[in-house]
């Protein structure tokens, strides 16, 4: 049904203005043109006979609105299938057919581009009422300016908008689509701004509402295979979420289903983003990064209010607000006429307390003509004895009659005490009507205040944001500079620490080959010791041999002069050994205590590139 509705307005006006002569009716050969178009447009199969079938009967020639009605609900609305058609085509052709008649800027001012003034004629049918001639009230008026504004990023001019709104024909009948457009043609509304700003602010206001875009941006998205981040366009409707690699929105590249089982969840920071939420499904969940605090807050109250109209079942977040906003109005306009009602009934009630006043009045100017008229025949009495009992009747018929007069009275006044409360009642409620309409209109001018306000804040915000993004570059920067000095740092301590290994490993090869050294000296000792021993033994033999016969000699003597004859080449030996065993002693010794300082002076560039680190 409300395709239908948004479908029969846009065809209205194409109706309207094939009805050249305004008589409210059309000729058959225009509307088999329209028919055939909108066969195309809607995607149905065509049927050209239907038309002159439908209006076979029909000999007055043209046919009314009324009689188009029947054959476009049974051969062209009945057969729409939602989904099958692209509506803004729909809406493009009946612009092309109304545009050319209706939409002329005055003094050739022309502001809007054709494309912008069809999205402003879109918008408008969305937001107007449902009744024909399609008109739009003056708070719509000024909350889809307000809209266009936001986006422009200006103010809008209460002042122009004011005195348009205050016209006597808006006031009456409410705003037609042209009057609007002539009023966005003026250019007051967008005094300074450039075209481009104007059509882009128009566009996406045109996304927001006619294409049921709830919001739209990028974020960065993690990948479900790779577990890269990659950025992407983003864009809300009531139950989806797509994204796309750019915001041309030619390559989608998946779709989230948003429903009662889903739920969105703020995330610390981590992998060097920040500002990230997730969206849970039961089968997956999309983990995200907003470019900031106020995006973040934006997108999860967005995606928060998709899953609350799937869960309701609406399809649009607009046309709930615009219901909303109608019962609004509604509720204001009923408001209005019980006040005024109460001070209808207010006046009758004056008006009765006053006719009672005088009717009172008049009770007591017959109270004293019926005095009079009891003296009158008191005095009659004395001059008429004969007429006493006569005049006794009468006495007791008036004084019957003023008891009844005297009764009558006492109950007026009651009632006139009554209606007197009422009266001060009614007062005080209308003092307190009147002062909650005061308090309601400062209220307004309150939240007006208050709304310029926030709205500046948040360009403060705005910029000392980016601000501390600029701060936290240059830390980046400068965490990247130090860790790169301390990855170099630790390159040339590994190097140093393998130099220091080499040395060690040669210090202990110099060790061993000492070691071995020293046990080949020891035995060599060894070995002359029994040499010179053997030698002696030897020597001491041969002298007895040579020399039997001879004088005897001291032994020791003997001893000792073999030792004088023979020991001097082993000792010259022994000593040769034992001076090249000292040097090589001294050598190692030697590269011991340059392996020593050069060990100590690893140690130290390594104290240093830690404190450095």
């Amino acid at each position: 049904m409300e395709l239908r509705a948004e479908l029969l307005k846009s065809i209205w006006y194409a109706f309207t203005s094939l009805d050249v002569e305004k008589s409210g009716k059309v000729s058959k050969s225009q509307l088999k043109v329209l028919s055939h178009n909108l066969y195309t447009a809607l995607n149905i199969p065509h049927d050209p006979v239907a038309l002159e079938d439908h209006f076979r009967d029909d000999d007055d020639g043209p046919v009314s609105n009324q009689g188009y009605m029947p054959y476009l609900n049974k051969f062209i609305l009945d057969k729409v299938v939602e989904g099958t058609f692209v509506k803004e085509n729909v809406d493009e052709f009946c612009w092309t057919l109304c545009a050319k008649k209706n939409y002329r800027p005055k003094n050739g001012v022309d502001v809007l581009p054709d494309k912008d003034a069809f999205h402003l004629w879109c918008l408008f049918n969305f937001l107007s009422e449902d009744n024909y001639p399609l008109v739009l009230v003056p708070e719509e008026v000024e909350y889809l300016l307000k809209k266009i504004c936001i986006a422009m990023s200006v103010e809008l001019s209460c002042v122009d908008m004011e005195d348009f709104i205050s016209q006597e024909a808006v006031q009456q009948s409410g705003i037609t689509v042209w009057s609007f457009l002539d009023l966005v043609n003026t250019g007051r509304l967008t005094r300074g701004m450039e075209k481009d700003s104007v059509t882009m602010a128009i566009d996406e206001v045109y996304q927001e509402i006619a294409g049921n875009i709830i919001k739209q941006g990028y974020l960065w998205k993690k990948g479900h295979l790779r577990r890269n981040w990659n950025e992407r366009w983003f864009s809300l409707q009531p139950c989806t979420l797509h994204y796309y690699v750019s915001e041309d929105r030619k390559e989608c590249k998946g779709c989230i289903e948003l429903g009662h089982t889903c739920c969105v969840e703020v995330l610390p920071e981590k992998e060097g983003k920040r500002c990230m939420f997730c969206v849970k499904t039961l089968t997956k969940t999309y983990e995200m990064s907003a470019p900031d605090t106020k995006q973040r807050q934006e997108w999860t109250t967005a995606i928060q209010t998709a899953i609350r109209l799937c869960v309701e079942g609406k399809k649009s977040l607009h046309k709930d607000l615009k219901l909303r906003r109608r019962e609004q109005r509604e509720e204001r306009e009923r408001r209005r006429t019980a006040k005024e009602e109460e001070l209808q009934s207010l006046r009758l009630l004056q008006w009765e307390r006053e006719s009672k006043l005088a009717e009172l009045e008049l009770l007591q100017d017959a109270q004293k003509q019926a005095q009079t008229a009891l003296l009158q025949e008191e005095q009659k009495r004395r001059q008429h004895v004969e007429l006493q009992r006569t005049l006794q009747e009468q006495l007791q018929q008036a004084e019957e009659a003023r008891a009844s007069i005297q009764a009558e009275m006492a109950l007026k006044e009651v009632e006139t005490e009554r209606q007197r409360r009422r009266i001060r009642e009614l007062e005080v409620m209308q003092l307190r009507l009147e002062e909650a309409l005061h308090q309601e209109m400062r209220a307004r001018q309150d939240e007006e205040i208050y709304f310029l306000a926030q709205a500046r804040l948040l360009v403060e915000e705005e910029e000392k944001m980016k601000a501390l993004l600029a701060l936290q570059e240059e830390q980046e920067q400068y965490i990247l500079k130090t860790q790169r000095e301390k990855q170099e740092l630790r390159q040339e301590m590994v190097t140093k620490s393998q130099a220091l290994e080499e040395a060690q490993h040669q210090l202990e090869k110099v060790r061993s080959s000492r070691h071995r050294m020293d046990q080949d000296i020891a035995a060599a000792q060894r070995k002359l010791r029994h040499a010179s021993t053997s030698v002696k033994h030897w020597n001491i033999q041969v002298n007895r041999l040579t020399h039997p016969n001879g004088p005897r000699e001291d032994p020791l003597l003997e001893a000792q002069g073999s030792q004088l004859c023979l020991c001097p080449p082993y000792e010259t030996r022994a000593y040769a050994c034992t001076i090249r065993g000292t040097k090589e002693r001294r050598r190692s010794e030697e590269r011991v205590n340059i392996s020593g300082r050069e060990e100590m002076r690893l140690s130290q560039a390594s104290n240093e590139d830690m404190d450095c680190a």
